[in-house]
């Protein structure tokens, strides 16, 4: 896929092996925490058998859903394994799509064993099972930063005014980003900023990466 900037990114597709050990970890999970449910609520006897079956639904239906859309695409066991679910173009995975790939495990399940799932993942260029492809998602390796940033080492420049963090991380990115952008586009870029650079060209540029190393905590 290309960015707007026009940046070409690559996205690792996760093949069958690590998907099913990942999801085998959230069906471990899963078995723990229905298990020990069953015998605090059979204290409880017909209601509790009521309330049994409220949490087997979202214990297995629910829980991957709120995982992929509130815990940025990975349940545990994705976590465990260094896998993310996200959108085919890149972008985080939201409710109905996140909704319809699980919904469709019921049929990737058949006939034994995910066994359509798997035919379709190995037939699949990008590894997906039909869950995957009806609601256009993917499932991918989490690449590892490997705990540096790779911004421009430049002395640290304080922000003229106070930035929440999601414009923040966009400038750190805009850092991090910079040697693979010509001259030319990270002046543009920069230039769009005029209240934080209060500069243009050159200047402005080399302000926006003081501010990213200020914010990623260097001097």
């Amino acid at each position: 896929m290309e960015t707007p900037e026009g940046i070409a990114l690559r996205l690792r597709a996760a093949g069958a092996l690590p998907r099913a050990c990942a999801w085998a970890i959230d069906f471990a999970i899963r078995l723990a925490v229905v298990w020990i449910c069953a015998i605090v609520l059979a204290l409880l006897g017909s209601a509790g058998m009521g309330l049994y079956l409220i949490v087997l639904f979202c214990v297995f239906w629910v829980y991957p859903v709120l995982f992929e859309v509130l815990r940025d695409g990975q349940t545990l066991g994705k976590r465990a394994l260094g896998l993310r679910v996200v959108n085919a173009n890149g972008t985080p995975v939201g409710w109905v799509a996140s909704v319809v790939r699980n919904l469709m495990r019921t049929v990737d399940m058949l006939p034994l064993m995910y066994g359509f799932g798997l035919v379709a993942s190995l037939a699949d260029t990008h590894s997906r099972r039909f869950g995957d492809m009806v609601a256009g998602t993917l499932v991918i390796h989490v690449e590892n930063p490997h705990g540096h940033s790779s911004a421009p080492q430049v002395p640290a420049v304080p922000t003229p005014i106070p930035l929440p963090a999601a414009e923040q991380a966009a400038i750190v990115a805009f850092a991090e980003r910079a040697r693979l952008l010509t001259p030319e586009r990270q002046q543009e870029l920069a230039n769009l900023l005029p209240q934080l650079t209060q500069a243009r060209g050159a200047v402005a540029v080399q302000r926006l990466l003081g501010l990213a190393n200020s914010f990623l905590g260097r001097r």
